[in-house]
């Protein structure tokens, strides 16, 4: 009892603010002082007809254990008969620390993955761990650690972190992206990569991070030229990369899109990145007078169909074959002058239409997009032609036109006489099949650069042989590990640089002195291809079998932040795309549908004229409005969290203070998925779930006490009024039913689901439903049963004892009641005969006379008003427009589904 009590002081830290209902549930009562132990049904068969925090305590304590181990005895197997349902959240960092945009991914997806279970299917949710990259390398070097030992042991303590809170993964499928057995199929995936020439080497200008000591991807520099992570100013460097050819695949990406169905904005994000893919490249060999120089080049061309007209290639003064080891850069640099198109000594020779044309030096500094290499032809463009006509360049004439304004070509071979649309259809797809070009793009989509001059990251399998060129490790050799550095160091080279015998090597093909490759991958690489393996996580011999990716992708629903709408999304459907090629998988797209939510943001408090932020202690709460101790001016916002704005929460703390079930129930309330939630315990949120907990606790009381009175159930003894009452108990349970379910599988609004599952708990309220109501009819105690099974998801712990309280209920009417654990029980369905219309009605809402939406209510409801006002206020609608708004007064229409609330301005 003396560990109760002590555990008990955390409680009521918080309370004082929260307001009279979370203080009362929060405060301990005299009896828990008492030398008497609470009691818990599930343990002593004793129902306490009070829910309090020890009891919440007790409930979430004995319960835990029993829902994990339940949900890894029931881990997903091969070869089971129901329906499959994978739901993904984002792979996190181990940092060492969960934050609350952990607690807000999770929970969603344990939410889900329980209902889905409930509705009888096969569910995977994994977890796992991207875990190389910067963050854990830069630790390692300030404290002179290994990154790897620095690594796993944040891994073991976020693990533990994420088992406190009730978190059911199937984490016999755990992946880790920087173990040997994990990196070694993301090199099998780049060697596949390579030997279909979508993984190359070239020299180019890069961004470049002076702090962080490594190349970063246009998107990893922010709208101020400042890297993502280091915030350092970027600077540029000519350095030989690896790239990856996502271009190839611009319009397959972009046009798959239309096939999925909305995710919230990210679709347009996408389509906007990747550009409309109206040109492609076509490949060129350089030659000097005549001779090849080695140089190859790939050249954009917004109008392919008319590439046998053709007049010029031209390159930026930026281009690296003017600052780079190029063999024709002394050429280029004589034929150069500032200010103006240049014309050089230097040929590209067309491997698709075999002809020559010459190379020009542009006088822009930028072409259309990021492109820096362009294709002139004079017959589309009148900029080319100018260019051509100034420079006395010659071109073949391509395009006839006609009088009904159509044009066709001429003068291109086979392609002579097609109209322009036949033509570009026909000449990209020749080109792609000759494998010279043709593939459909934008011109403002780049290919993946993925070289980092990094240790802790993935090993590029490749060698450097002086008579072979760029070699790939082969496959039963892989996979290529990190060798042990006795230290880092972050400034100069690449660290592997200095793992001298492991550098220097032999020839894969030739057994001749080679050099390993020294740069790793970014991580976006280990992150792209992860949910394959999630399906297939031990397997020695290859990264997948394709029968299980088969079966168990798309995934259904893919969770995670909106930061990762464009760099992370698109990789992993390139993959996916790709892997569909090479026959790896049936699927090209990987994700059915995503699920982005927004952050938690913590209050903030910063001086007006200084901008510093100030910690609670340095605060004065005691007034109306909070004020600085020393006086000044405060600014109170709602930033996200961090720690350098003191406003960050330890989720074990809130844990700790209000448990797991009432965390889980404010996450998912407080907003939908994909907004913000402002974290404050002052709002109705908080305690409006806390008062649903105990209400649910009284409804399952109040039953088992209406059949403690001494007579047997018996629904003939219902009177007129109370058969009434019992209808509508019906209805409200099957519209409850069939809009939760909705809730569940298509918007995802948990918070709408919720406050239709707190409408139907004032159905069946003390006021509501009479005793004899409770005690005689089969309705009350079905409709009491669906409304835990479906809170079970949400709040499994509490729902579980409701449902072992239920099941034990005296003299039970219904076959529902049958034992067993809550989360086991099928998901309620909708009953046949139910008739929607006309039990229920749109709610016009309005606030001071101005329409603002609607909310639906039964028949019933819709005509009271203390009801119809608690459930405007508990819907989405009330949450977002009314939550922290003074009413001062609801006007019920009596003729019309109407409700007017007049609200201060």
């Amino acid at each position: 009892m003396q560990a109760s009590v002590r555990r008990l002081v955390l409680y009521p830290l918080g309370a004082a603010r929260l307001g009279p209902v979370t203080d009362l549930l929060l405060r301990p009562s005299p009896h828990l002082l008492s030398p008497r132990s609470r009691t818990l049904f599930s343990e002593t068969g004793i129902w306490d007809k009070d829910y309090r925090t020890e009891t919440r305590r007790r409930v979430e304590e004995w319960w835990h254990p029993r829902i994990m181990a339940q949900w890894q005895k029931d881990s997903p197997e091969e070869g089971q008969s129901k329906k499959k349902f994978y739901v993904l959240s984002m792979f996190p960092y181990p940092s060492g620390r969960l934050h609350m945009g952990h607690v807000r991914v999770y929970t969603i997806s344990d939410t889900i993955g329980h209902f889905q279970r409930m509705r009888g299917h096969q569910v995977l949710n994994p977890m796992g761990w991207d875990a190389f990259g910067l963050p854990a390398e830069n630790a390692a070097i300030e404290r002179g650690l290994d990154p790897e030992e620095w690594t796993k042991r944040n891994i073991e303590s976020m693990r533990e972190q994420l088992d406190s809170l009730g978190l059911c993964f199937n984490w016999d499928r755990e992946v880790t992206t920087c173990l040997p057995d994990y990196y070694r199929w993301t090199q099998y995936l780049f060697i596949k990569l390579f030997e279909a020439g979508l993984a190359y080497q070239k020299e180019a200008v890069v961004n470049w991070d002076p702090v962080d000591q490594t190349v970063l991807a246009d998107e990893q520099v922010d709208e101020n030229g400042c890297s993502w992570r280091s915030g350092a100013l970027v600077e540029q460097k000519l350095l030989t990369q690896w790239f990856i050819k996502t271009t190839n695949y611009g319009k397959p990406l972009l046009d798959a899109l239309a096939d999925l169905p909305e995710w919230y904005g990210v679709k347009a994000m996408q389509a906007n990145w990747i550009g409309e893919c109206t040109g492609c490249y076509f490949d060129f060999k350089l030659k000097v007078n005549g001779k090849e120089t080695g140089e190859t080049l790939s050249a954009y061309s917004s109008s392919p169909e008319t590439v046998f007209g053709a007049a010029y290639l031209a390159i930026l003064p930026s281009h690296r074959l003017l600052h780079g080891s190029s063999s024709v850069r002394s050429v280029l640099e004589k034929a150069f002058q500032p200010g103006r198109d240049s014309l050089t000594e230097v040929t590209a020779h067309n491997l698709f239409t075999g002809h020559d044309v010459p190379l020009v030096i542009s006088h822009k500094d930028a072409f259309d997009g990021y492109l820096d290499t362009v294709i002139g032809a004079p017959d589309c463009s009148e900029e080319d032609l100018s260019v051509a006509k100034a420079l006395n360049l010659k071109w073949i004439t391509v395009l006839k036109s006609h009088e009904d304004g159509t044009e066709t070509l001429i003068n291109s071979d086979e392609f002579s006489g097609l109209t322009r649309e036949e033509a570009f259809h026909s000449i990209t797809q020749k080109a792609r099949e000759q494998k010279v070009g043709g593939h459909l793009t934008s011109s403002k989509l780049r290919d993946w650069l993925i070289s980092r001059q990094r240790y802790w990251g993935t090993p590029i399998p490749v060698v450097h042989c002086g008579s072979c060129g760029p070699v790939a490790v082969p496959e039963e050799d892989l996979p290529v590990t990190l060798p042990k550095l006795p230290s880092l160091s972050g400034k100069g080279a690449s660290p592997l640089e200095s793992a001298y015998d492991w550098v220097n090597c032999k020839c894969p093909r030739c057994k001749g002195p080679a050099r390993r490759e020294t740069d790793t991958m970014d991580t976006f690489v280990d992150s792209a291809w992860y949910y394959f393996r999630y399906t297939d996580p031990h397997n020695p011999q290859r990264p997948f079998e394709r029968h299980l990716a088969d079966h168990w992708l798309p995934v259904d629903v893919y969770i995670g932040g909106k930061e990762h709408a464009v760099m992370h999304l698109y990789y992993a459907r390139f993959l996916c795309h790709f892997c569909r090629d090479q026959g790896l998988v049936d699927h090209r797209e990987p994700f059915r549908k995503l699920l982005v939510q927004g952050l938690i943001k913590g209050q903030t408090f910063k001086l007006a004229d200084s901008g510093q932020y100030l910690k609670k202690e340095e605060i004065d709460f005691t007034g109306n409005e909070p004020v600085a101790l020393n006086g000044g001016r405060l600014e109170v916002t709602f930033e996200k969290m961090s720690k350098s704005k003191h406003n960050g929460l330890d989720p074990q703390e809130v844990v700790q203070q209000y448990g797991v079930d009432t965390v889980r129930l404010y996450i998912l309330y407080a907003a939908p998925p994909e907004q913000d939630i402002l974290w404050n315990v002052k709002t109705d949120a908080l305690p409006g779930v806390l008062r649903w907990q105990s209400r649910l606790w009284q409804l399952v009381t109040k039953l088992r006490g209406a059949r403690q009175l001494g007579d047997f159930p018996n629904p003939s003894l219902l009177k007129k009024k109370e058969l009434t009452e019992t209808k509508r108990i019906w209805q409200n349970k099957n519209y409850a039913i069939k809009e939760v379910t909705t809730h569940f599988t298509e918007d995802f609004l948990f918070n709408a689901a919720m406050s239709r599952l707190m409408g139907l708990t004032n159905t069946l309220s003390v006021r509501s439903a009479t005793v004899r109501v409770v005690q005689h009819s089969l309705e009350f105690e079905e409709a009491l049963a669906a409304l835990i099974m479906m809170t079970a998801p949400m709040a499994p712990h509490l729902a579980s004892e409701l449902w072992a309280g239920l099941c034990q209920v005296k003299n039970p009417v219904s076959p529902l009641l049958r034992g067993g654990d809550v989360l086991q029980q099928p998901w309620p369905t909708v009953d046949p005969e139910y008739l929607e219309a006309p039990d229920f009605v749109e709610l016009s809402v309005l606030i001071n006379n101005k329409a603002c939406g609607t909310v639906t209510v039964s028949v019933q409801e819709s005509k009271e008003l203390d009801l119809v006002q608690k459930l405007v206020l508990e819907s989405p609608l009330g949450q977002k427009l009314l939550r922290e708004r003074s009413i001062k007064r609801a006007i019920l229409s009596p003729r019309t589904a109407l409700i007017n609330f007049l609200v201060d301005e």
